[in-house]
């Protein structure tokens, strides 16, 4: 199979996570991501991935790739985003952090977990307190990804940004920390990212909207250079091996 560019925002919510809005449905998604030229979305929402399947659903009918993931909030209250091949990995890796969650949410205080169907259907609302930190550690978390089979893939969430990261949680990235990626908000340039925290030197460094509006989507896009849109060959982009890259 040939190389090919493939243009990825890999941080994006859906109307599952309570701080984004109902137009971030799976067909919203999808349409968004669609005008926005992308050919590749990450679906990363807080603490859950029951919103996965549906978009991934909705996306095969546009060939849009989806990659399936979740942004997990370690006990340092750093976020992780933790992407899978397979749904079956995917969701048992789902199951760890569940059993490492505590509280209800309070949809007053933090908004609606709208489960929805490929179809913009509701088909129910999630009442964990999917905001909340779990218990997990950091290391713990990749370790877990990490194991078994269907190895994830592990990308430091915003690591530029003072609130849930794990710079602007501890001050630095401890070392051995086996990160595949760090990634950067809109408001920092890789460039700018290894200047200002040169732990972020040590990893490959992307670049994601964290969107969780349809305008947001594609806000900012890391492009690939690579065979498919699995973890392998992100992998060996992000390591600039057999010809892949990636370039943010």
């Amino acid at each position: 199979m040939a190389l090919r560019r493939i243009r990825a925002d890999l941080h994006i919510h859906t109307c599952l996570s309570p701080c984004a809005g109902l137009d971030m449905s799976p067909r919203g998604v999808v349409r968004a991501a669609l005008e926005k030229g992308l050919d590749l979305i990450g679906v990363c929402d807080h603490n859950s991935a029951e919103n996965v399947l549906a978009v991934k659903r909705a996306a095969e009918r546009h060939g849009l790739l989806v990659l399936g993931g979740m942004e997990v909030a370690s006990s340092e209250e750093a976020h992780f985003l933790v992407f899978f091949d397979l749904d079956d990995d995917l969701l048992r890796f789902q199951e760890l952090v569940y059993g490492h969650l505590s509280g209800t949410n309070d949809e007053k205080a933090f908004g609606q977990q709208v489960v929805a169907d490929e179809d913009d259907g509701v088909t129910g609302f999630s009442d964990r307190l999917l905001i909340g930190a779990s218990s997990l550690p950091a290391q713990t978390i990749i370790d877990a990804a990490h194991a078994g089979t269907g190895e994830g893939l592990v990308v430091a969430a915003h690591v530029d940004r003072e609130a849930f990261s794990i710079i602007g949680q501890l001050g630095f990235i401890p070392e051995g920390l086996s990160l595949d990626a760090v990634e950067v908000s809109e408001h920092t340039t890789a460039e700018e990212a290894r200047e200002r925290f040169p732990d972020c030197r040590n990893y490959p460094v992307i670049t994601g909207s964290d969107a969780h509006a349809p305008e947001d989507i594609g806000k900012r896009h890391t492009c690939f250079i690579m065979e498919d849109a699995s973890v392998g060959e992100i992998k060996k982009a992000l390591a600039g091996r057999d010809g892949r890259k990636a370039v943010c």
